[in-house]
């Protein structure tokens, strides 16, 4: 293609509409008849190129901009599904700080296939709604209001339109075929038809309106009805056009424009019609006001088949009205070359009409984007600026666009001689290099970041060509087939088994054959990919926003927004031209980037691993040092010959001399940020689909100025060390540390930036719209809201609330765009990019492997560190986070005056109040995050840090010694840290909490059968309490062979102190316990006197052995049976008390008259002592006791031993019941 050499001022950003979020999408049937009901539309298969056209591609779309009202004010609507679906979306860029945002998009379903050139809308000065009209195939007409809730609330639109919408069938239509509609207001509507004539609708307001009466119809044709009638009648018509299966006559309307050019009585229709002329027709009277050539031209009548313009052709006039009474009216004639006319117009209220060429001495033909193809003008827009007006015009060349523009000054001779600017249209395709042994990434990694780069396919595209690749290797299968398997894993899979790894014939794996073949079916996929996505790229209108001055191209499946270029972009699209003051640093960007173009793969790859350690690790070196460490790294210099340096000094002289720190300081000038955009309060905030303009921007930026400065680093180094002289060297004129430095620092921001805006990750709607929504806007999840997911990238969802224009800027939306990006690429920007916030983001996402990868770009700050152990904590890399944590706790420690509590949601205020409050409040910190994950060995330690940097004294200290007491028991215990749940135990000073954590560690430890540890421990000054405790679990024990051993637990920690009668006494009540489980029936095997009672009677009676002779007893309860019998024995008995309160007063009495003899006074008051407890045990309600002594144990396990000696040899005994039976009997 040979282009034309146009001065590029603009770029566009080529936005993709594919929603982020299924959830956004709401689908209404609109019905003829009948009222609403929900669509049952049967996709269309995506399995080959035509369904994929069908159901994914617009065959119209434009942007429609409300005059009244502006939440929202624009609209782009969509024509797909053969036509059958009508889609609207909100797509302002702006939004006023408080309004809502408006993210549904409407799937309009209609019955019959809508006509493209018949979708209109209009805007109600006194509704705040959306007037939409549209008709199709089958002649009705359908009127639809929409109001703004119904873009922002799914249950808004959900329960249907209502009574929002009415169809009608006009009687015109019958007999006419209309070919455009047009609307003069929203209680007036204009069709024009294919002989020419106009059908007019105007409302009918009366109250008694029904649907087909409300709407009156009015017939105005162009030689009256006689000339009408006469062409319905066979051989009598007017030579005709045929377009889709109508003939149309050349007097019919090929393109339209409305205006009532500050008149509020009428309005006026221009249309072009077939036959080259322009008619104005006045709509309240339905005459034609003015007929005439739309180039000014006389022609003869002869040859008027060779003027005839096509039907299709229907943006071919624009108005732009210059006040009351007047506009100028731009024509563009599409025969032979094309050429554009400009009109002046004016008119009053009366109807009357003047019409004057603007220029009629000069001709504009625009000269198409280049000469060797055909280039076709398919839409243009004017704009209304101080200068003059601009014309903006679009070219097609198939998929393939280009936009230009040209400034008219009318008050010049030349009018047109400022030239032509273009606008740069992306359609450059992504380098795929190939795989090498420097590459950071696996080589399927590497294709899936580059087919799934944000904006760049849609999942429609990937799908069509995943099924087109399959159907051609021949294992296509129904995408059931692919249950449980997203996208990427697809595809992998697909492309996968076309590879198999080989052996080499020496039988050793052939490794690059595989890695060949796997490059070569990834490399088709790719391009059947690029092929696919060309198709989304067809142009279908230009728009002019006549508000904010920006420029739209809708295409096919996405939308373009042109944008201002930055000195940069103007100095690297116009290379081959630049501007005088800017030669130098063209000539420096353009050698950087013809020397890098001579590298290969290899060494491109290895020249971006060694920069990667100059991005990423810190370095203490000198810059001589550091250069020279990169240079060797990079190693280019071993491949670089004498003619590749030709160039560059054919570029920058001799010895580089026009290299000079003045020039590195205008090259970083064109790229630094003219003004602080993102840095003062906003006017206006970005909307979700101005962010995603900005976001594209962000991501063209990135890799323009990437591809630049990495060029110039490269060169740097080349021109440092290409030199044979010393004195010749860069650094004898001038310090090029500095500039490495520079440079290395702007790609530093450039790589983070790049990270985050090729990182994309699914939030849950519900908390996307929280986090990214502005106030007032309302989720647009459906009852499924939970289960969908709101896609977005880093970039947008950690610094989208910053994107908007700012207070001060009144600068077009088209450089504002342009200022906002740049000062976020800028190595100056007012925006920082603070790591730590992201990462806080991310975890707060749930994506702690996302916050990993930032890692490279953390800061070395106190809470950056912090930071770094959450990601990790996160990760469940516990050891690497209690680094962090210990690293970090200086600098959280210290108290600070004032701290910036930003953390994007992951820290609350309980936990801000523990960080910069002392060390003991920040090891309390991280011991509750760590208990939350169920670390309990590092809450231990964590918890005794926080325990050993205690400031005792205050209230605070004291809460925050019971909490980590607390948590250092319960992390100790779960873990069967005994010891250390022990040493917390008994340094807590709540006597409720401990003994709570004492019953709890008992129960621990007899649970998992630390039995002995538990007895060694020395449980200081709680000996009795744990006593009580085990004797509880004995008493609530019944059965004693199964469960925890408490008996014997209780047993061990008595004899271990000493307390054998104690140890006897639990004995006793075990030995109970199994006679009532009858486990004195269970006779041994091999000794049937080897049971369970018997070897507790043993145990029972060797413990009791143990105490002096006169202590020698134990208390057991009396049976139930024998209780009457012990109560007539006590009550027949002396008066106890009075015997006890007799004995007290001899004690007494004895000790103040013997001093010496205390101590054996001392034994026998500890006998009374007990004797008391037992006689205030008698008048309690309780069980009564008796004592049992040594003899009575061994005259029971005798008994015992009897029983069951009688019971083996069969000699039963029977009860006094029985014997009178068996007597009975016998008789």
């Amino acid at each position: 293609m040979s282009s034309r050499d146009f001065e590029v001022l603009y770029k566009e950003a080529r936005i993709n509409l594919e929603p982020a979020s299924q959830a956004s999408i709401v689908r209404v049937r609109v019905a003829a008849q009948s009222a609403y009901s929900r669509s049952s539309t049967v996709s269309t298969a995506l399995d080959d190129e035509k369904g994929y056209r069908a159901r994914s591609l617009a065959t119209a779309s434009s942007i429609f901009y409300r005059k009244h009202h502006s939440s929202p004010r624009a609209f782009l609507w969509r024509v797909v599904e053969n036509g059958t679906i009508l889609s609207l979306r909100a797509a302002d860029v702006c939004q006023q700080k408080k309004a809502a945002d408006a993210p549904l998009i409407l799937h309009l379903h209609f019955p019959s296939a809508i006509r493209a050139s018949c979708v209109a809308f209009s805007d109600s000065k006194d509704h705040d709604a959306l007037c939409v009209y549209v008709v199709d195939q089958s002649n009705l007409f359908y009127v639809i209001t929409l109001r703004p809730e119904h873009f922002r609330k799914r249950s808004a639109i959900e329960g249907g339109l209502g009574d929002a919408y009415h169809t009608f069938s006009p009687p015109g239509f019958g007999f006419k075929h209309p070919h455009q509609l047009v609307v003069v207001n929203p209680d007036q509507m204009i069709v024009t038809m294919h002989d020419g004539g106009i059908l007019k609708f105007d409302r009918n307001k009366s109250p008694d309106a029904t649907t087909t009466t409300m709407w009156k119809e009015t017939i105005y044709n162009v030689a009256g009805w006689g000339q009408s009638l006469r062409g319905l009648v066979p051989f009598q018509r007017n030579p005709t056009v045929r377009h889709e299966k109508i003939h149309m006559e050349y007097t019919a309307s090929a393109s339209t424009a409305i205006t009532n050019m500050g008149h509020k009585q009428t309005s006026f229709l221009f249309t072009i019609c077939l036959d080259h002329r322009m008619r104005v027709w006045d709509v309240r009277t339905g005459q034609i006001l003015y007929t005439g050539d739309i180039l000014n031209a006389k022609r003869d009548p002869q040859d008027v088949g060779k003027w005839v313009i096509d039907p299709s052709q229907i943006n071919l006039i624009q108005i732009v009205e210059n006040g009351e009474g007047q506009c100028l009216v731009t024509t563009f004639s599409p025969v032979g070359a094309g050429e554009f006319k400009f009109w002046k117009v004016k008119a009053n209220n009366q109807g009357s009409i003047h019409v004057a060429d603007c220029f009629p001495n000069a001709k504009l033909i625009p000269p198409s984007p280049s000469s060797l193809d055909v280039w076709t003008l398919a839409d243009f827009a004017v704009a209304e600026q101080a200068d003059g007006p601009e014309l903006w015009s679009l070219w097609k060349n198939n998929t393939t666009y280009r936009v230009q523009k040209l400034q008219i000054h009318p008050r010049s001779t030349s009018p047109f001689a400022d030239g032509w600017k273009s606008v740069h249209v992306e359609n450059a395709v992504p380098a795929a290099q190939t795989s090498g042994p420097c590459d950071p990434i696996d080589s399927t990694e590497k294709w899936l970041s580059l087919i799934f780069f944000p904006g760049r396919f849609s999942k429609s595209t990937i799908e069509t060509a995943l099924a087109i690749y399959e159907k051609g290797l021949g294992t296509y299968k129904e995408s059931t087939s692919r249950a449980g398997k997203n996208l990427a894993e697809s595809i992998c899979s697909v492309l996968g088994s076309t590879t198999t790894l080989d052996r080499t014939s020496a039988g050793a794996l052939d490794y690059d054959q595989f890695r060949g073949t796997s490059e070569t079916q990834w490399m088709r996929f790719w391009r059947l990919l690029l092929e696919l996505d060309k198709q989304r790229g067809e142009a279908l209108s230009l728009i002019y926003d006549p508000r904010d001055g920006m420029i739209w191209v809708a295409c096919a499946d996405c939308i373009s927004a042109v944008r201002q270029c930055s000195d940069l972009d103007r100095n690297y699209y116009n290379l081959h031209s630049p501007e005088a003051q800017n030669e130098d640093v063209a000539a420096l960007v353009s050698a950087g980037l013809n020397f890098l173009d001579t590298f290969s793969d290899s060494m491109i790859q290895q020249s971006e691993a060694a920069l990667r350690a100059e991005l990423y690790e810190e370095s203490n070196d000198s810059d001589d040092k550091r250069i020279q460490n990169f240079y060797d790294k990079a190693g280019f210099w071993s491949q670089v010959v004498d003619e590749d340096c030709i160039p560059l000094v054919e570029a920058l002289g001799q010895n580089f001399r026009i290299v000079t720190p003045r020039l590195y300081e205008d090259l970083f000038g064109m790229i630094h940020a003219s003004s602080d955009a993102n840095s003062q309060d906003l006017r206006q905030p970005f909307t979700a689909f101005g962010r995603k303009v900005v976001v594209r921007s962000v991501q063209e930026t990135i890799e323009l100025h990437w591809q630049i400065l990495f060029s110039q680093l490269i060169l740097l180094v080349q021109m440092e060390y290409d030199p044979d002289n010393e004195e010749d060297a860069l650094h004898a004129r001038f310090d090029i540390g500095s500039e490495y430095r520079r440079l290395v620092d702007a790609l530093r921001r450039l790589e983070h930036l790049r990270w985050m805006a090729k990182t994309e990750l699914s939030i849950p709607v519900s908390k996307a719209d929280r986090s990214s929504s502005g106030p007032g806007t309302s989720s647009p999840t459906s009852r499924r809201g939970s289960e969908e997911t709101y896609t977005q990238t880093v970039l947008e969802g950690g610094l989208g609330h910053l994107f908007g224009l700012p207070e001060s800027n009144n600068l077009p939306l088209l450089d504002s765009i342009t200022e906002v990006v740049l000062d976020l690429c800028s190595p100056n920007s007012s925006t920082m990019l603070r790591t730590a916030l992201l990462q806080c983001w991310l975890l707060k996402q749930d994506r702690p492997d996302l916050a990993l990868e930032l890692d490279p770009f953390a800061d070395q700050d106190a809470f950056s560190t912090y930071v770094q152990g959450r990601v990790f904590l996160s990760l469940k890399d516990y050891d690497t986070a209690a680094l962090y944590f210990r690293k970090a706790s200086i600098g959280l420690s210290i108290a600070m005056k004032h701290v910036e509590r930003h953390s994007a949601g992951l820290l609350d205020d309980t936990e801000w109040n523990l960080l910069n409050s002392g060390l003991s409040s920040y090891y309390a910190h991280i011991v509750n995050l760590y208990d939350k994950q169920k670390a309990y060995s590092y809450v231990i330690e964590f918890a005794r840090l926080s325990l050993q940097f205690l400031n005792t004294g205050s209230h605070e200290a004291g809460e925050t010694k019971t909490e980590m007491l607390s948590r250092l028991f319960s992390a100790s215990t779960t873990i069967s840290h005994f010891e250390v749940a022990h040493s917390a135990l008994l340094a807590m000073g709540d006597e409720a909490m401990q003994k709570a954590y004492l019953r709890k560690l008992i129960e621990k430890m007899c649970e998992t059968g630390q039995n002995a540890d538990l007895i060694s421990l020395p449980f200081s000054g709680l000996q009795n309490k744990v006593d009580e405790i085990l004797l509880e679990k004995c008493r609530a024990t019944m059965d004693v062979i199964n469960g925890v051993p408490y008996h014997q637990i209780l047993y061990g920690w008595r004899i271990s102190h000493n307390d054998y009668r104690g140890g006897a006494a639990i004995l006793l009540d075990r030995l109970q316990k199994l006679r009532h489980m009858g486990e004195g029936d269970k006779v041994g095997i091999d000794d049937a006197l080897d049971t369970e009672v018997t070897r507790q009677y043993l145990l029972l009676i060797n413990a009791l052995s143990c105490v002096p002779p006169k202590e020698a007893y134990i208390l057991e309860d009396v049976p139930a049976e024998e209780v009457d019998d012990a109560v007539r024995y006590i009550k027949g008995s002396d008066d106890l008390e009075n015997q006890l309160g007799d004995l007290v007063l001899k004690l007494e009495s004895g000790e103040q008259q013997n001093h010496g003899v205390a101590r054996g006074l001392g034994d026998e008051k500890s006998l009374v002592e007990k004797m008391q407890r037992f006689s205030a045990r008698n008048s309690q309600d309780l069980p009564v006791r008796r004592f049992l002594t040594l003899p009575d144990l061994r005259k029971q396990y005798q008994q015992e031993l009897d029983r069951i000696v009688a019971i083996q040899n069969n000699q039963f005994g029977f009860s006094a019941d029985e014997d009178d039976f068996m007597d009975g009997g016998g008789m």
